[in-house]
């Protein structure tokens, strides 16, 4: 049963409530993203498997969400992200505590759960915001999309301000193992508050539907058409952001470090330093101090330009793409995202020889367009599917987290063939053409046919829908 009108109160709580939830879980779905750089080393693990991690955390984190959507619709939001912050508890923690690459995939698969959370909020906040609200509360809590920073921005430092023995005689342990007993605690504190805080009695508009009336939108062709331009905005910035500090390091380290004044030996030497595993890595940083706090510095710095270049803009602009949206229109400000997504990406991928400074500009701008056009997305959803957001929300984030999946994929094989790092910015250059042509064609043959006076059996315009009338 869906209760009476809401006050202003109670869906406030459930914006902020939600979307501080949403940034805690969306942080600990890419925790691998950042401490890759320290997790690769002491594992001896091969950027194939590093691959595969990323892949693991993000497929868990998709293949839920069309169900997730719908359960929120039916049981409320409430439930089901309390349920989902306490499912991630375990795994999160015992993150700290592998020493071989099987265990960690394996922990990816089941903390990965947490990107699930997406879907959850949109249907919940949905329920609770008129429709002339929807857009600018769906951008909000979208602009939980920063979490994947937060790990980026706060880990180096936490990681290099614990000591390395940790605490309680090792049982909190130190280094990058103790990041995810942080989000562990994190997580139950959050819980907490999303049970006990959040308005009561629930909505939950859904409520008592059959299973079949959520699957029947699922045949309308644009909710699959949201979907690919979903996995332009959110899934090819979720991929990004797993493998953009290693990018970073691979290809630009060397080049921040001179800029930086950094340990000319940790410059001169860089890519045979970096491509020191295990043991060998650890014995070289146990005789050179001076270089192991220099690199520790270069991957502060990386974390940082990850996070405010590329990953705020991203997350950040998103409360801003739902407030054009409901000003302007979700179409018009969608067609400025691909123009602008167009512009980056071609720049990124021609070898201009853009130098750090001019990579992080281009990726910058990209960031905005990402970050715009996930909110104008999701607010065409509640416009076209009013009564199942939760479910077309729920399809349109799954296959959107897909292009998480499968962007990665395809890059590494890409990578070794051509041999040119750019191919990675290429490949999303190629998925954002293909997303823009549908997108115009789908509103060329939406657009209503005007048939004159004169042709008019009756007389008046007449406007007829023109393909099919999704």
């Amino acid at each position: 049963m869906t209760p009476a009108e809401p006050t202003e109160g109670q869906r406030q709580r459930v914006l902020w409530l939600s979307t501080a939830a949403f940034t805690l879980l969306f942080a600990v779905w890419l925790l691998l993203g950042m401490l890759s750089i320290q997790i690769k080393p002491e594992l001896g693990l091969t950027d194939g498997q590093l691959y595969n991690l990323a892949v693991a955390a993000i497929l868990a984190g998709s293949v839920g969400r069309f169900h997730f959507g719908v359960w929120t619709d039916r049981y409320g939001g409430r439930k089901v992200l309390t349920a989902t912050l306490l499912f991630c508890v375990v795994p999160t923690a015992l993150v700290s505590q592998v020493t071989a690459y099987w265990q960690l995939l394996g922990l990816a698969l089941l903390f990965g759960v947490a990107g699930n959370s997406f879907t959850a909020g949109i249907a919940w906040n949905a329920a609770w915001f008129p429709e002339a609200r929807q857009g600018t509360a769906l951008g909000v809590f979208g602009a939980g999309n920063v979490g994947a920073s937060v790990t980026k921005l706060f880990g180096p430092a936490l990681i290099a301000a614990v000591p390395a023995a940790g605490f309680l005689g090792g049982v909190i342990p130190g280094g990058w193992r103790f990041v995810p007993v942080v989000y562990a605690a994190l997580l139950l504190v959050m819980a907490a508050a999303v049970w006990f805080l959040s308005p009561t009695p629930d909505r939950a508009p859904a409520a008592g539907r059959p299973f079949r009336e959520f699957v029947r939108p699922l045949a309308n062709r644009r909710a699959w058409e949201y979907s690919l331009h979903y996995v332009v905005v959110f899934g090819a910035y979720v991929a990004l952001s797993a493998v953009l500090p290693q990018y970073y390091c691979a290809n630009y380290g060397a080049d921040l470090a001179r800029t930086l004044g950094l340990n000319e030996t940790l410059v001169a030497n860089f890519d045979a330093i970096k491509g020191l595993k295990g043991d060998a890595y650890a014995a070289y940083m146990a005789e050179h101090p001076d270089v192991k706090a220099d690199l520790d510095s270069l991957t502060r710095w990386i974390g940082f330009l990850a996070a405010v270049c590329y990953v705020f803009p991203a997350s950040l602009l998103r409360p801003l793409g739902g407030w054009l949206s409901d000003r302007l229109g979700a179409k018009p400000v969608m067609g400025a995202v691909f123009w602008a997504m167009l512009a980056a990406g071609l720049v990124l991928t021609l070898p201009l020889g853009l130098g750090v400074w001019g990579f992080t500009a281009a990726l910058f701008a990209l960031g905005a367009g990402m970050g715009v056009g996930k909110a104008s997305v999701f607010k065409l959803i509640p416009e076209h599917f009013p009564a199942n957001v939760g479910a077309v929300g729920g399809l349109v984030g799954m296959l959107g987290a897909f292009g998480g999946v499968l962007l990665p994929l395809a890059w590494s094989p890409l990578n070794s063939w051509l041999g040119v790092p750019q191919v990675v910015f290429g490949a999303l250059l190629a998925l954002t053409a293909v997303s823009a042509v549908w997108f115009y064609a789908g509103e060329r043959t939406r657009r209503p046919k005007v048939v004159t006076p004169d042709l008019a059996p009756t007389g008046g315009a007449i406007l007829e829908p023109v393909g099919g009338g999704r």
